[in-house]
């Protein structure tokens, strides 16, 4: 690789790290939502096989999401935003449904993750473009089983797309009545029930794979974490900080069009 691209992928990823601390604090989305479609077109610049691409892209997204989800749940729970009795009921759950996710994502090929992420990227944006603050299905969070079954589904999908569980967690919370800033505490915390797990199973899956990129240890390149984990931690605690101070709305729905361009390209990439 020459030196001026070389340079500009650095520069690319130092971004990506910023931005995705800053949104991991903002609005408590893990920041792999930003990370992973990034990396997932970054490592084409290397020639990472199609097959594998994504299941690097996903591994490498959870990693990085362990010690920004540590900075911006520091940071949350210092301001009193995090829900600890919320956080012990669906930690367990949670975990279980990450440990199915990272399974499955093991035996699945590029062509599920890639869909995964497509479909679910697409909802979030629709979730967040076009939904009313003042829509909610209860005052309160469903009983038992279907309490149990949120969470589940939350650590599931957010270990295959590779995301913090933010970006599931704060809606379903919000249409439950949680308060925004809660909510958003409390998925930065639930982000590491997800993260630890998730990264140590697509570490574990993709020992033998082959065609893996310089850098890599199973499905997750350590050379993309050295480069966005410090931007993501410095810039995790001022999202958080600037999340108890303004108003997102006009952010989500920017946030909201580059998941929906995300999507469309990944839709794009597989058809």
């Amino acid at each position: 690789m020459s030196t001026p691209l070389l340079i500009g992928l650095i520069a690319s990823l130092l971004a990506t790290g910023m931005v995705g601390g800053l949104l991991a604090g903002l609005l408590g989305v893990g920041g792999g939502i930003v990370i992973v479609p990034v990396l997932y077109n970054v490592l084409s610049i290397f020639g990472v096989n199609d097959d594998i691409r994504m299941h690097v892209a996903v591994g490498t997204s959870l990693a990085i999401i362990i010690p920004t989800s540590i900075a911006s749940a520091r940071s949350h729970y210092k301001k009193g935003a995090i829900d600890t009795a919320l956080l012990k009921s669906w930690g367990p759950m949670i975990f279980v449904g990450v440990i199915g996710g990272t399974v499955l994502a093991g035996f699945a090929n590029a062509f599920i993750l890639t869909l995964v992420f497509a479909v679910l990227a697409l909802i979030v944006a629709a979730n967040m473009a076009f939904r009313p603050d003042t829509l909610k299905f209860s005052d309160s969070l469903p009983k038992s089983p279907f309490k149990e079954s949120l969470a589940l589904l939350i650590g599931w999908f957010s270990a295959m797309m590779g995301i913090g569980g933010g970006t599931l967690a704060v809606p379903i919370l919000t249409l439950y009545n949680v308060p925004i800033r809660k909510a958003v505490g409390t998925s930065a915390a639930i982000g590491l029930i997800i993260a630890i797990p998730g990264t140590t199973g697509f570490l574990l899956s993709g020992l033998d794979a082959k065609g893996l990129p310089f850098g890599n240890y199973g499905y997750v390149n350590f050379l993309g974490f050295i480069m966005i984990v410090p931007m993501t931690v410095l810039f995790a605690p001022l999202g958080a900080r600037i999340a108890h101070r303004i108003n997102t709305n006009m952010l989500k729905k920017t946030f909201a069009f580059f998941l929906f361009v995300t999507s469309l390209r990944m839709f794009y990439s597989i058809s």
